[in-house]
């Protein structure tokens, strides 16, 4: 009966370990999942209408906010993306979008945020809105950004995060890009993500 008792206390501990789990795979980006909201917006596109994430249901999602006059951090981060995206299998390149929000509508007309993405690839969408919709928008994902003081010239910087939100394609959230992770390390975790969803 002892032994019995043990055996059967084992497999209780054993379950309840399980349910601390969320049974997610071993991720070279931060697992995000559970632990952020879906992916919900709606902003303006490169080509002056409205944007949604159901206009990419099924697509890994990648989302990164920034600005067009970044000197370094945004044009980095988007090469970083887009050669991860082009590591991956043919096939599997076209189940992945790049979501760039430009935190800086000012100066970042949907024009010239058209310019910036097209620079970077084709798997790219620009977005933009007013301020207070990118701000409720950046809180949402426990981000923060903003503006410098302008020059005599009117110029000014903008802060912001380098982190990457990695949404899967029905828009749950799934991962956080590092800035610090390799470019193959980000490529395994989108080619794992599509071959999930592909079931």
């Amino acid at each position: 009966m002892t032994g019995a008792i043990r055996v059967l206390g084992a497999l209780v501990l054993l379950l309840a370990l399980a349910g601390c789990s969320n049974g997610d795979t071993d991720w070279n980006a931060k697992s995000i999942k559970g632990l952020m909201p879906d992916l919900a917006f709606s902003l303006t596109a490169t080509d002056g209408e409205p944007f949604t994430p159901e206009d990419k249901t099924g697509q890994v999602r990648l989302l990164f906010f920034g600005f067009t006059n970044c000197p370094d951090i945004c044009p980095a981060t988007m090469a970083r993306l887009q050669k991860a995206v082009d590591q991956m299998p043919e096939g599997m390149q076209d189940e992945v979008t790049l979501l760039f929000v430009s935190v800086d509508p000012k100066r970042d007309t949907p024009e010239r945020i058209g310019q910036f993405v097209d620079f970077f690839g084709d798997n790219i969408v620009g977005l933009t809105s007013d301020e207070q919709t990118l701000r409720t928008l950046a809180k949402r994902y426990r981000t923060t950004f903003g503006y410098g003081k302008p020059d005599d010239d009117g110029n000014y910087a903008v802060s912001h995060s380098s982190a990457v939100y990695v949404f899967d394609g029905q828009g749950r959230a799934r991962l956080l890009i590092r800035s610090d992770q390799s470019v193959p390390a980000i490529s395994e975790d989108l080619e794992t993500l599509v071959r999930q969803q592909r079931g």
